[in-house]
This record gives structure tokens, sequence and C-alpha cells, in this order.
């Protein structure tokens, strides 16, 4: 039952331990009970937060630091990484361009109505899309086949600038890769969870489009409170990553109870997982994607008042990667999770949690999946 507060809650998420599958044999129940845990989190809230003793908050930091100077250049700088040819998917992608897809989606709209009114997003639906700009950085290894979506699969823009070019390459692809392996071996002990060989996600994951993709809100035009930097929505990819932000401001919702919850990732090894619609795909539904969005609220504008007196410019990144499945790869649910699916639709039902038309999955191909993603969210024509 969704609670009658107005306050958001505070994170509450699982805590998964990667370091135990890492160091412990497969076979052990350390790694068992961990993965479980790992698969009952995405059931049960769509997200989790990920302790990987691999992780390095200083990586973390010089990648912001990055990203807050690159996306401080003007506009008509930025503009020369655009790629509105390639639907957007390498380069720059500036303000006003990506619209949220639930302001026009109706099931979306569902989702929105059957949450408690304390509980629901930002109002989306003036239509306007995100005043957010955004970078793809391709973090994929190349299939040993021709691929049936090249424009999925285009080579990396570097900036021009000979101050951020230096260091740019470097510094995404090692924080990318940081963020890859994580995602990589926790799609592993998401299989082993939900009783499929571990490398059954990995191994259709090798050749994705991995994109990792830093979001920049500038505070200084879009900081009032109540601003939404990014409006409610799922994720098209398998499993999304996160480092720290600098900002306050992503919500997450809980699919067990529909109450919107204040992400914090605790400082040092962690990282917030979230399910996207690649995996919903695959479990059937067992896991869903999970709804999140970005607003300014009272702690982001504390956190603008200290950036001021530290001469930094006011933009927020999100520290952000998209794990993908390939694109040639046939997704359709596994039918022992598409079972076990309808029957936590039951149990909900039973307990009078409405989860709305039960959604359909039919067979096809990933990167069709991902093209009509686009085109809902107006990135692709």
């Amino acid at each position: 039952m969704a609670s009658d507060k107005p306050q958001q809650l505070s994170m509450n998420l699982p805590v998964i331990d990667l370091d135990v599958y890492l160091h412990q044999p497969r076979d052990s129940p350390q790694v068992r009970e961990e993965c479980a845990k790992a698969a009952n989190a995405l059931i049960t809230y769509g997200a989790l937060i990920l302790h990987d003793s691999r992780v390095s908050g200083e990586d973390n930091d010089k990648f912001l630091d990055l990203l807050e100077d690159y996306f401080a250049q003007p506009d008509e700088q930025l503009r020369k990484d655009e790629r509105p040819e390639l639907s957007y998917q390498i380069g720059v992608t500036l303000e006003n361009t990506e619209k949220p897809k639930c302001a026009v989606d109706e099931s979306c709209l569902d989702v929105i109505q059957r949450l408690h009114p304390s509980q629901r997003p930002l109002d989306i639906s003036g239509h306007q899309p995100d005043p957010k700009c955004r970078f793809f950085w391709r973090m994929a290894e190349a299939p040993p086949y021709e691929t049936q979506f090249p424009g999925l699969n285009a080579p990396n823009v570097i900036p021009e600038d000979p101050s951020i070019k230096e260091r740019w390459a470097p510094i995404m692809d090692k924080w990318g890769t940081c963020m890859k392996n994580a995602v990589s071996k926790l799609s592993e002990m998401t299989a082993v969870g939900l009783g499929l060989p571990a490398e059954y996600f990995s191994d259709a994951g090798r050749y994705g489009p991995h994109l990792l993709a830093p979001t920049a809100s500038d505070l200084q035009k879009y900081g009032n409170k109540d601003t939404i930097l990014a409006g409610f929505h799922t994720d098209l990819n398998f499993l999304t990553i996160h480092g720290r932000s600098r900002y306050p401001g992503l919500n997450i919702w809980a699919r067990n109870t529909g109450d919107r919850i204040a992400v914090k990732i605790p400082p040092g090894n962690y990282l917030l997982v979230q399910a996207g619609k690649q995996l919903e795909y695959s479990t059937g539904g067992l896991i869903k994607a999970g709804y999140h969005e970005v607003v300014v609220n009272e702690m982001t504008i504390e956190m603008m008042e200290k950036r001021k007196r530290e001469d930094r410019p006011l933009i927020r990144i999100s520290s952000t990667l998209f794990w993908h499945l390939n694109s040639d790869f046939d997704l359709a649910p596994v039918p022992e999770l598409a079972e076990r699916a309808r029957q936590v639709r039951a149990q909900q039902a039973k307990i009078g949690r409405d989860e709305g038309e039960e959604a359909q999955y039919p067979p096809i191909k990933v990167g069709h999946q991902v093209e009509g993603e686009l085109k809902h969210i107006a990135l692709m024509a």
C-alpha cells in the first residue's frame, strides 16, 4: 500500500556484494545466496545498490570534472559533436531534444494514475522535451559478424577542444570499463539467481552497444525547485548502472509498493543499478523496468550553493552507463520466468496491488526494440 505521507522515503534498497561472486566458488552457498538476493531485489524494486571493491571514487570524480568542463562549453562548440543522422546514439544530444516517453505513452500514464497522489512524479503532461544534454560514448566490443544495425554500432565522437580532447578517451574509457565490468558480472549474478546458466545474459550482451551516457543539466538555467530535468521514464536497455552524482535529485519507484524513493548512493565502492526494458522483456515481466525521474529539489539547491563557493560550473552530471544486449540478439521471454511473472502478478492482485493490463512481449530483435523506443522519445525519425 502506498504511503499517505507526502515526503519522500529515504534510500532503502538491498545492497548486493559483487566481491562475494568474484572471490568465492560459484557453487558455494554464499554465492548462491547473494545471487538470489540480487534477482529478488530486481524483482521487488527494479533496482539495487552494488558493492564492488574494484570501483574507485577518484575515477568517478575525474569523470565528473571532465564532463562539467565539457558541458560548460558554448552550444556552438557542443553542436559539432551532434550526430542526429545516427539517432544521437553517439556524441552529444543538446537540451530540449529528448522527450519523456511517459508524456504520451498510455501504459505509462496508467502507471502514474495508479500511484498514490503523494507518490506521483512531477507533472510531465506538458509534453515538453527534457532540458538535459547527454553524451553517448560507446563502450562496445566489435562483433565478429556483420550486424544488421550499423547505426546502433557506429564509431565514437571525440570533442575538438584541445584541453578536453587530451583527457577525453583515457578518462571515459577507464570509468566506463569500471562500470561495464561491474554490471556485466551483476548480469551473471542475476541469471544465477533466476535459475539460469551464469553466462545466459552476459553472453547475449558481449557485443552489445553499451553506452557510457553522462547526462548534463545546466543548473544556472534550470536550477529552480521542482524543475524536471529528466521526466518520469524507464530505460530501454538491459541494466543501467550509476556512479554517484554530485547533486541529489534522482527518484525511483519501487515496484512492490509504488513508493517514490530518493536515491542516495553511499560513498566509496558503491553503484546504483536499475532494470531496463530488455531485462523486463527477457523475464516476461518478472523483473520490471524501473521508473525514475531527475528533478531539482531542496537538497539539489543546497549543493548548488556549495558548488558556487568552489568555483565550478553549476552543471549536474549523472554518472551513467547503459548496458545492452547484442543488437542482433533475438529478444523473447524465458518461458519459466514468464510463468513466474504471471504468478507474481496474481500475488500482487490478491493484496490489492493492481499492476494494470498485462504486457505482451512478442519475439523481436534487440536492434528493432531499441529503434522502436528511440522513435517514442523523439531521437529517431
